[in-house]
């Protein structure tokens, strides 16, 4: 916090031990989640509703030789049936949007409906328009496509090979974009000086986002102003109003996008698909509103995907623990497409691959490759836990190697001063490491699971592992805005967008403090393209940053111009005035007082001195220029039975430092559902194809989301280090489950597994692959 900001505050507003940040204040969305009450967009109903539905491609690479509507056209109820053709007819772009900075190639963006060339399973081949879902779906079954089957690759490694077929004729080799981070000469030399080098061949499996609900959209298209309205599933209602205006070359001002309630965004609803497109060409197109609703069966084929990263990675560490170098090799599978900057996203992952340790030298080459599978984008962390994964799991590895203490290698290279700059780049700005570290061994009892048997009374291998972690949050541009009414009730709009972050509640707490007023007498409005100025969303741990900051900025702005109106109300100077609990005061002028609400009458009015425009309300563009760093260590204890391969997990202890916390409670709900999608990774999920292409976990049947039981008891403990990139001090909390989780549990199974001789077991560790390595291991 400035020292401007630490005046206004002693001078203003209330006192320490009554502010409301900080506070575990009860979540204000709840009750319409709970209760059902809140809107999603597939409740939303418009008279002469339409339905839109997919025709999906059937194999994952195929040239399309006929498309034959006939049928499906002659059907009851239908109103369209469109290809490609109809999309080119209309002179409308038709393909969504990619970012090709960086890349090696100039690989053409994702058609909303093919082209002539199928490249994943799921993929949209035509779209069927008509008066209700069902009779879409029967008249898409009526659609008769042609296609000549191409050969298909679906691993990354695979289709760099001489002999693979070829997706892009652009990208002969299927790389997409080749980066590097680090200086190899130096990182090399490192590596040979070592006095040991441990090497992990490690596979970061693919996921599906499985969010509550599906992506849906509902267009409808004014003819009258010529004006087009999304309701849409977006956790970025602005980004997304951008690319519909290029997919479907219209003005942004000539395009709403709403974003209502969101159930679950997981990065997945932060990108430009199909379905929206489509919904909003054929709502243009007919002239009625248009809803699309993604199947769960149809997310899981054509949503993006995330992860799946095949990294080959090398730690060079001396006799007495000392971290020398770091070597990285990744090919990452980016899918048939690019979707936004998804090509691009794989080269600055590497950037966290210093964690928390002084590593003098590190090195890392990322490829992203084009594949026959569903596209590639950012899914909770996006690229976060993949690069911490490959750190813990090296320093994991290099304890066991040394036979030390794994809490004491990390202790030993753990950063120390701050700012520091690492040897990929990033510029940590603040931290306390060891002492994260000394409270999550302590909470955790940490001595008393390392001196356990290797086995309990029942034969299961006891273990024990840990995962210190980083993660780079915030980034952009974020909008503010804080009115006041002429009744002294408050509006906070911001760019972002909540989906389970509790904004409504963190806001207010953030604007009543600011504002000294009572925060039941603050609205926040978010996911209206028009009713806010201009927004970034919500994704990579950024809200409470630059959101938060801006409506920050904001109120304070608002403060300021009310005690102006006060001062001119109570005939004080300006710099006499106090401001405590809502109400001014000029005690050495008059006995008089005014309330904020008597202020924000008079700004509407008669109270308006000379000079000063009417209104009370203020908007704040906060640019965040540079990161804020969350980290933490994460303890898990497990026991895992050799004989059926099933792991327990007896103990999770979350320890996290985001800076100062707006809400603990929120704070804490958000490390435990990231630790679940954690566990999820860790253990159960896994997206798999088949060697045609052919995706193998196309529902829940095969896809193996954890329930609530799988889902251990997570105790989480807290340091608070404040950041000094904002003047709240905050930090981003978001994403840490899913990055410090995978590696503390394959950690801590690995330390189970130790006896045995098992150096790793890759992730997901299910029941067969954990049993399969104990058969190996000759168990």
């Amino acid at each position: 916090m400035t020292d401007d900001a630490r005046a206004d505050r002693a001078r203003d507003g209330p006192g320490d031990a009554e502010r409301l940040v900080g506070q575990g204040v009860d979540r204000r969305e709840d009750a319409a989640l709970l209760t059902g009450d809140a809107t999603y967009t597939d409740d939303i109903a418009r008279p002469d509703l339409a339905s839109l539905t997919f025709v999906r491609s059937e194999v994952a690479h195929a040239d399309i030789e006929s498309i034959d509507t006939t049928a499906a056209e002659s059907m009851a109820g239908v109103l369209a049936v469109y290809t490609w053709d109809d999309v080119a007819d209309s002179e409308v772009p038709g393909v969504l949007p990619i970012s090709t900075h960086g890349l090696d190639c100039d690989p053409p963006g994702h058609p909303v409906l093919a082209r002539d060339r199928v490249r994943y399973q799921g993929q949209p081949v035509a779209a069927v328009v008509a008066e209700d879902r069902y009779r879409a779906s029967d008249a898409a079954d009526a659609v008769d496509v042609t296609a000549d089957s191409c050969p298909a690759v679906v691993d990354q490694r695979e289709a760099q090979r001489p002999d693979a077929p070829t997706l892009y004729e652009d990208a002969p080799d299927n790389v997409a974009a080749t980066s590097e981070l680090g200086d190899r000469e130096t990182t090399d030399d490192a590596i040979a000086d070592a006095d040991h080098v441990v090497e992990l061949d490690l596979t970061n499996n693919r996921l599906i986002p499985t969010a509550l609900e599906p992506r849906a959209a509902v267009a409808r298209w004014d003819a009258g102003d010529e004006r087009l309205t999304v309701d849409l599933t977006s956790q970025s209602p602005h980004g997304h109003r951008g690319k519909l205006s290029t997919t479907l070359d219209l003005p942004e001002s000539d395009i709403r996008v709403v974003a209502p309630s969101v159930g679950g965004g997981f990065g997945h609803k932060g990108h430009h698909h199909p379905g929206e497109a489509a919904a909003a060409f054929a709502a243009m197109d007919l002239g009625v509103p248009v809803k699309w609703t993604a199947t769960r069966s149809g997310n899981y084929l054509a949503g993006a995907h995330g992860r799946d990263h095949r990294t080959a990675a090398e730690l060079g560490v001396d006799d007495d623990g000392t971290l020398r170098a770091l070597r990285v090799e990744t090919d990452a599978n980016v899918g048939a497409y690019g979707l936004g900057s998804s090509l691009g996203m794989p080269g600055w992952y590497g950037s966290l691959l210093s964690g928390q340790y002084d590593i003098p030298a590190i090195h890392c080459e990322t490829r992203a490759v084009f594949t026959n599978t569903a596209p590639i984008h950012s899914y909770r962390g996006a690229g976060r836990p993949e690069a911490n994964y490959v750190a813990e799991r090296l320093v994991g590895a290099a304890a066991r190697e040394l036979d030390l203490d794994p809490a004491e290698l990390r202790r030993g290279n753990q950063i120390t001063e701050f700012p520091t700059e690492t040897a990929v780049g990033a510029t940590y700005d603040s931290g306390d490491y060891e002492l994260g570290l000394d409270e999550a061994l302590d909470a955790a009892g940490w001595d008393d699971l390392r001196s356990r048997p290797d086995r309990d009374d029942e034969g299961r291998y006891l273990g024990v592992g840990l995962a210190c972690y980083v993660e780079s949050t915030g980034g952009g541009m974020e909008s503010g805005v804080v009115r006041a009414h002429s009744d002294g009730t408050v509006t906070v709009s911001a760019g972002t967008h909540s989906h389970g972050q509790g904004h409504a509640t963190t806001y207010a707490q953030i604007v009543a403090d600011e504002l000294g007023v009572d925060a039941d007498a603050i609205g926040v409005r978010e996911g209206d393209s028009d009713a806010i100025p201009q927004g970034t969303g919500t994704f990579g741990s950024r809200s409470t940053i630059t959101g938060g900051n801006a409506v920050a900025e904001s109120a304070r702005a608002v403060r300021e111009k009310a005690r102006a109106l006060a001062a001119n109300l109570l005939d004080a100077p300006v710099d006499d005035l106090a401001y405590r609990d809502g109400v001014f005061s000029a005690p050495a002028h008059t006995d008089e007082t005014r309330t904020f609400a008597d202020v924000a009458e008079a700004a509407y009015g008669w109270g308006v001195p000379d000079g000063m425009d009417p209104g009370l309300e203020a908007t704040t563009f906060f640019e965040q220029d540079e990161t804020a760093y969350t980290f933490g260590t994460h303890v898990v204890a497990v026991a895992v039975d050799p004989e059926t391969g099933a792991v327990d997990i007896e103990r999770y202890v979350a320890l996290d430092d985001c800076g100062e916390r707006i809400n603990p409670t929120i704070v804490e709900g958000q490390v435990r559902g990231g630790v679940a999608q954690g566990i999820g990774q860790a253990r159960y999920e896994q997206a798999v194809y088949a060697d045609d292409g052919t995706l193998e976990t196309d529902s829940m049947l095969d896809y193996a989301v954890p329930r609530s039981f799988h889902v251990p008891d997570i105790e989480t403990e807290a340091t608070v280090t404040p950041s000094p990139t904002n003047d709240l001090g905050v930090k981003g909390i978001g994403e840490a489950g899913t990055i410090a989780a995978p590696p503390a549990v394959v950690n801590a199974v690995c330390d189970a597994l130790a006896p045995l001789g098992i150096d790793h077991v890759d992730m997901p560790l299910t029941g067969d692959s954990v049993r399969s390595a104990v058969r190996d291991a000759g168990e």
